[in-house]
């Protein structure tokens, strides 16, 4: 991989990422963005405390988000993850 498609998959995956946290958000949740290059997202819920990474990453020609306990959901799901992870949390 090339330096320039590291920087734009750093980049897609940080626009991804703020799409899910500005869901999880709107559900009263925290986050924080957090990893090399800021590669994981961060959520913890008021109420538990729970932690939770999220992750962003390319599989075939599209992005999916994956979460702990065998969580995945393409990136265009970012509401319905939201969803889960509230119910997590």
């Amino acid at each position: 991989m090339s330096v320039v498609g590291g920087r734009e998959i750093a980049e897609v995956r940080r626009r991804h990422l703020a799409a899910l946290a500005h869901e999880v958000e709107a559900r009263g949740l925290s986050w924080r963005l957090a990893g090399p290059e800021e590669s994981l997202l961060s959520v913890s819920g008021a109420r538990t405390r729970r932690q939770i990474m999220v992750v962003a990453t390319p599989c075939g020609d599209g992005w999916y988000y994956l979460w702990p306990g065998g969580g995945m959901a393409e990136v265009t799901e970012a509401a319905t993850v939201a969803d889960r992870l509230a119910r997590l949390c």
